[in-house]
């Protein structure tokens, strides 16, 4: 046992080290001394001193006895062959460590270790992509709501062979290459031993299924292309981002399974004189001085038609007043917001004479002037 060095040092790791920072030397130098990637003529030994150190120190049961005994310890558990390579890992750390190692290597990538690989294809029905488009809407369309006619080309399972692409039921019959799993398994022999590679069955394409005599009507493919002229209906309320679905309206699903759906962002222009803040609308009026002094009624544009608005005495510029109930509806709540009125008050830049005249009236009937108001506040 003298002449072994200590596993510890083989890995270059401190007694201490947590279960990771072992697994993290191990594949650092497993990597980088693999007879496979290196060639040096040491570098099957060490790869097998690299494996052998792991082995016991990634099981806590050796591990506390190495700790306690060193390699004397290890009689008892059969250690000091290669077993392999990887004798003592679980399978869940083998394939993290053939991730490692071949992650670019194509001729790894297909490896079965017992558990489920996400690489695997489905031989079951599988649903069909989503797909995404968008549409531009009136601003008014957007409050209201409005139906949209739109024409699409969608794959359609075909409705004489119900997508099963055979002239008959009795034209199905089981795929005698996989038995009806849409998988097929091989062995290969590697530097670890013999590894079983999994892969899409190539004579039904994954499906598990084959068809002696295929429908005339889709010619075997299960669907067939057709051009649609479909409603679209735009809830009222809708704004410029949301979607409205057409359910079975997306890409072709697979194995007999159902299309995806079709997405639909909305778009909404923008109004010349309306504007959006969550469920209100703001719209801005002009009205003279005169009547922003002396006050008025005035009908006012909104979404649902004009609405009569009375305008108090001494409204100043900028100021706003509401019209309840005469917003936008919330999609979910189904609340109506409210419509904000601006108030601008417009200068005239042309007087007739007579106006010039009542003007000049006022303004020697008034003691002071507004300015000289605002002055008096500066002494």
């Amino acid at each position: 046992m003298a002449d072994k060095r200590d596993y510890y040092e083989v890995l270059g790791i401190s007694k201490g080290a947590s279960e990771d920072e072992i697994k993290k030397a191990y594949r650092k130098l497993a990597k980088q001394y693999h007879p496979d990637v290196n060639k040096a003529p040491d570098a099957e030994a060490k790869f097998k001193e690299i494996n052998e150190a792991y082995e016991v120190l990634s099981d806590p049961q050796k591990k506390a006895t190495y700790d306690q005994f060193g390699h004397a310890g290890m009689d008892g558990f059969g250690q000091g062959g290669y077993s392999s390579g990887f004798g003592g890992m679980n399978m869940d750390d083998l394939g993290d460590i053939f991730s490692d190692f071949f992650g670019g290597m194509g001729g790894f990538s297909g490896f079965n270790f017992g558990g489920s690989s996400s690489s695997s294809r489905r031989s079951g029905p599988i649903k069909g992509d989503n797909r995404y488009m968008s549409m531009e809407i009136e601003f008014l369309d957007a409050v209201h709501g409005v139906d949209k006619m739109i024409n699409l080309s969608v794959d359609k399972t075909c409705t004489y062979c119900d997508g099963s692409g055979a002239a008959t039921r009795s034209d199905i019959e089981t795929c005698p290459t996989c038995r009806g799993s849409g998988r097929v398994m091989r062995q290969s022999r590697t530097p670890f031993g013999v590894v079983q590679q999994q892969s899409v069955c190539p004579d039904c394409k994954g499906s598990g299924k084959r068809i002696k005599k295929i429908c005339p009507h889709c010619s075997g493919r299960g669907y067939n292309s057709v051009k649609e002229q479909v409603e679209v209906t735009i809830p009222a309320g809708i704004s410029s981002g949301q979607q409205v679905r057409l359910a079975g309206y997306g890409e072709r699903g697979e194995n007999g399974g159902p299309n995806g759906d079709l997405y639909i962002e909305i778009r909404v222009r923008p109004h010349k004189y309306f504007t959006r803040e969550g469920n209100n609308i703001h719209i801005s009026v002009p009205i003279s001085a005169v009547d922003a002094t002396l006050g008025t009624t005035v009908d006012i544009p909104t979404a649902y038609g004009d609405v009569e608005l009375s305008i108090p005495a001494g409204t100043q510029p900028g100021q706003q007043l509401r019209i309840k109930g005469y917003g936008i509806k919330d999609l979910r709540t189904k609340n109506v917001g409210d419509q904000y009125v601006e108030v601008q008050i417009e200068i005239p830049r042309k007087l007739t004479r007579e106006e010039k005249e009542l003007y000049e009236k006022l303004a020697n009937r008034k003691k002071e002037s507004v300015f000289e108001k605002f002055k008096k506040t500066f002494k």
